[in-house]
């Protein structure tokens, strides 16, 4: 019998200090597997990273295991590839049919910004390049490998790996890597929601030797008020002022969420009968994509046809800018959702100046990013280079959230058995120590929050 590696080391390669870029080097000594591919996004220094080269060769990495389609896990896969990784990328079926929308249309918005910067001369590079482009992310999806919920796949030699249902979006999973004479890991991924509208709650957390867990709300409850609620308000206040209601979604999850919560309103009569926009073409791609895979999330088919017949689809950047050039009462869902770039720029271009209308954060919004300026209150952000004053009321909708709040996260934790140890990541700096603060407390276990590149033996 062969004998297996004696060691496994974890390198945290992104998602130390912020919730985003998460990258997690495992190695056995006989092989060196990435779990999570992601682009950094927000503050310039963490954006920086994505250009930064990684501590190790790509074409020497086995493989790359993903756990959901998000691009702050897997929005990295083209570039990696670019640089010469030509090993497998595991995924879930659904993560797999959601980034042949997301990685493709990632590496277009790129082409499409730096495009735009160089033609209006607002950049400082000269001239703007990509990261990647849409034919970069094409090759890559070539590396990605489907694998079934609870289906035992092998990952490199000697190490295995096997999904569970994290909830959160379509495909999203909780990863337990494990391998002869070596300890266990659970990766929670990004976990949803025990009550979402839309995803069935995280799977129990499997038992391992080592936990590695998100924080993104390790600080706090979310409110206990419906979203609905804060949303209706929003809306009537803006159409008694003629003005537009700007919603930046995640094209995956909280735009298809608002589509539901909008119908809802509109159909219970709740709201004016005012044009609704799904400025987002990949949203649009997205909820179809839901549509098709009614055992994976709580909405019938029905309620997904009828949500996404609720808004007018713009699939042109003209019809995009016509929306602009019509005004209100209006309400326009659009791409991104921490505003760091896509289509939204423009209308919040708009409408940010206008005293009438209002900017709704649906979700969580990193560190250094516009949506997290606007959040805590800016009076002007920063877009395409000109300094664009914040007159329109700006409201934060937090119990949209899709990721599990501090108790959900705990719950999750206490549904397996103690580990060794559990690392907190994906989380900002107060809500990664609140998190520890109340795993300690409660739980009594050991637990670390690592930081960026740093290498653990787990023994």
């Amino acid at each position: 019998m062969t004998q297996g590696p004696r060691h496994l080391s974890l390198t945290f390669l992104g998602a130390t200090g912020t919730v985003t870029g998460s990258k997690y080097l495992l190695d056995t000594g006989d092989c060196q597997v990435l779990v999570d591919c992601g682009l950094f996004q927000g503050y310039k220094q963490l954006r920086l990273r994505n250009w930064a080269p990684l501590p190790l060769a790509p074409a020497a990495l086995d493989a790359v295991v993903l756990t959901h389609a998000h691009l702050d896990h897997s929005g990295a896969l083209p570039l990696l590839v670019r640089q010469g990784f030509r090993a497998r990328a595991f995924c879930t079926r659904e993560t797999a049919m959601l980034c042949k929308i997301l990685l493709p249309d990632s590496g277009r918005l790129q082409e499409l910004d730096a495009e735009y910067a160089n033609r209006e001369g607002f950049s400082r590079h000269h001239p703007a390049r990509p990261l990647y482009t849409e034919e970069d992310a094409m090759y890559a999806l070539k590396r990605l490998k489907s694998i079934d919920f609870g289906e035992e796949f092998q990952i490199a030699h000697g190490l295995t790996g096997a999904y569970t249902p994290a909830g959160h979006i379509l495909g999203a999973a909780s990863l337990r890597v494990s391998g002869d004479g070596l300890p266990s890991v659970v990766f929670s991924g990004d976990l949803g929601r025990q009550n979402d509208l839309m995803m069935d709650p995280p799977a129990p957390r499997p038992a391992a030797e080592y936990v590695v867990i998100e924080s993104t709300y390790g600080d706090r409850t979310h409110r206990t008020e419906g979203p609905d609620d804060v949303l209706l308000e929003v809306i009537r206040r803006t159409a008694r002022r003629g003005g537009v209601v700007v919603i930046p979604a995640f094209a995956v999850g909280r735009a298809q969420a608002l589509l539901v919560l909008l119908d809802r309103m509109r159909r219970r009569g709740q709201i004016p009968d005012l044009p609704i926009y799904l400025d987002s073409p990949m949203a649009s791609a997205v909820t179809e994509l839901y549509g098709d895979h009614l055992s994976a999330q709580k909405l019938s088919g029905e309620e997904l046809r009828t949500a996404l017949r609720v808004a007018q689809p713009v699939d042109t950047s003209e019809e995009s800018r016509a929306i602009d050039l019509r005004g209100g009462p209006a309400i326009i869902v659009s791409a991104s959702g921490m505003a760091t770039g896509g289509r939204v720029l423009h209308h919040l271009k708009r409408f940010l100046p206008d005293e009438n209308s209002a900017v709704v954060l649906a979700g969580f919004q990193a560190g250094g990013t516009r949506g997290a300026a606007l959040a805590r209150g800016a009076s002007y952000i920063k877009i395409h280079g000109r300094h664009v004053p914040v007159r329109a009321e700006v409201v934060q909708l937090d119990s949209l959230s899709a990721h599990a709040d501090r108790e959900e996260l705990l719950a999750w934790l206490a549904s397996g058995p103690p580990p060794r140890q559990v690392f907190i990541t994906h989380g900002e700096p107060d809500a990664a120590e609140g998190l520890r603060m109340a795993i300690q407390e409660r739980l009594g276990w050991s637990c670390a929050i690592p930081e960026y590149r740093q290498t653990c033996e787990l023994g």
